[in-house]
C-alpha cells in the first residue's frame, strides 16, 4: 500500500492537455497515477510497505519502503524530501475482508491516515489528494449518485473511507490542510500502452478474473449473487478506466497547487453509466471472442445492488472527462495486458 509525494517539477496546466494518456490487493490506479503524475513532470516518490505491491511496478520514481502506520518515519520522509503534495491510496479496500476482519481495516486506514495528517501538519505539507470510494454511500436512495447524498455506509471498509473524509475536513479548519477525496467508482482496465494493469494475489476483480475463466487459468468462475433487484439479478457498477482515474488525480492536484480547493471537496469520479456483473461478462465474451464458463454463487457480505455515480462535479471543477471509460475500452485494455504475459512475471518482493 503506498503514498506518493509530488516533490518537484510541478507543471501547470499539463493535466488539461493530457487526455489519454493493486500491487497484490490494490489496485492498477496507482500504477497508473504514477506514471501520470511522470509524465506530468512532477518528481515522484513512493512510500510503501510493499505489503500489497511490487517494488518492480513502482518505475515511474523513487522509492522509499515504509509504512503509514510508521509516524516518526513519515515525518522524517517529508521533512527530508520537502513534497508539495501527497497522494494517499494505502488503504485496505475489500469489502468482504472488512466485513470479517474490521479491525485491521480501522488500523490500517483511519490510524494511517492519522499519521499522514499530523506528519503534515508538524512539517508543514499542505496539500493532499486522497482514495475515496462509492462504499462511502452504501445502499443509495437514487442513481445516479451526488457527492450530496447522504452517505450511510454498509461495510467496514466504507466506514473507514468516510471517517477518512471526516478527518480531511478537520485538519483543514485546524490546520489549513487543503484536501481533495476522489470517490472511485470501479476502477478497471489497464495501461493502454501495456506498461501497467491488474495483478492481485489472490485475482478478487471481475474483469480480471472473467479473462482468468476465458483462458483456462480459473476454474471455478461464479457470479456472486444472482437475486439482487436489479434487471437481471446481479449487482450494477459505474466502471472507470485507470488512466481516466490516473488523469482526475492530475488535475485534483493541479487545482490544489493552484489555491483552488478552498476547504476541501469530495468528488464522484464515474461515468454515469451502469453494467451488471452479466453484462460485464457478455462484453468479455464479445471483445476476446471466447466463451466464459461461469456458474452463480452466494451474495458477496457487503455489496450494494447498484452504485452509479453522477459524475457532474468533477467534469465542472477539475475539467476532467474521462476518454477510455467505454466498456469495450476497458475490456480490451485489461485483455491485451493479461495475454501480453507481462502480469505473469510479476512476483512478490
Amino acid at each position: 500500500m503506498h503514498c506518493m509525494f509530488l516533490k518537484r517539477g510541478y507543471v501547470p496546466g499539463w493535466g488539461r492537455a493530457y487526455e489519454n494518456s493493486r500491487n497484490r490487493r490494490r489496485g492498477i490506479y496507482r500504477q497508473s497515477c504514477l506514471q501520470g503524475f511522470g509524465r506530468a513532470g512532477h518528481e515522484v516518490i513512493v512510500y510503501d510497505n510493499l505489503s500489497t505491491g511490487f517494488r518492480k511496478l513502482a518505475k515511474w520514481g523513487d522509492f522509499i519502503r515504509g509504512d503509514i502506520l510508521d509516524g516518526e518515519k513519515l515525518r522524517a520522509c517529508l521533512r527530508k524530501h520537502k513534497p508539495e503534495g501527497i497522494i494517499h491510496f494505502a488503504a485496505f479496500s475489500q469489502v468482504g475482508e472488512s466485513v470479517s476482519n474490521p479491525g485491521k481495516y480501522i488500523r490500517n486506514n483511519v490510524g494511517g491516515t492519522l499519521n499522514i495528517l499530523e506528519s503534515m501538519r508538524d512539517t508543514g505539507v499542505r496539500n493532499i489528494v486522497v482514495s475515496s470510494t462509492a462504499a462511502v454511500y452504501g445502499i443509495p436512495e437514487q442513481c445516479p449518485i451526488t457527492e450530496d447524498m447522504p452517505a450511510r455506509p454498509i461495510n467496514p471498509y466504507g466506514e473507514t473511507k468516510l471517517f477518512m473524509e471526516w478527518m480531511l475536513a478537520d485538519f483543514a479548519r485546524a490546520y489549513g490542510i487543503s484536501w481533495t477525496a476522489l470517490r472511485y467508482f470501479n476502477a478497471a482496465g489497464a495501461d493502454p500502452e501495456g506498461e501497467c494493469g491488474e495483478c492481485h494475489l489472490p485475482e478478487t476483480h471481475l474483469i480480471p478474473r472473467a479473462l482468468m475463466a476465458v483462458t483456462g487459468e480459473l476454474k471455478d468462475f461464479r457470479v456472486m449473487g444472482s437475486d439482487y433487484p436489479t434487471p437481471d439479478g446481479s449487482c450494477i457498477r459505474d466502471y472507470i478506466h485507470v488512466s481516466d482515474l490516473a488523469f482526475a488525480h492530475v488535475l485534483a492536484m493541479e487545482r490544489l497547487h493552484a489555491g483552488e480547493s478552498g476547504q476541501g471537496i469530495s468528488l464522484n469520479l464515474g461515468t454515469g453509466t451502469g453494467f451488471s456483473v452479466k453484462e460485464i461478462l457478455h462484453a468479455v465474451e464479445r471483445v476476446t471472442e471466447r466463451y466464459l464458463p461461469h456458474t452463480t454463487g452466494e451474495r458477496r457480505a457487503g455489496d450494494p445492488p447498484v452504485l452509479v455515480a453522477d459524475g457532474t462535479h468533477a467534469k465542472e471543477i477539475l475539467h476532467w472527462k474521462p476518454c477510455r471509460s467505454r466498456v469495450d475500452t476497458i475490456i480490451a485494455d485489461a485483455w491485451n495486458w493479461h495475454m501480453s504475459g507481462r502480469y505473469m512475471v510479476i512476483q512478490p518482493d
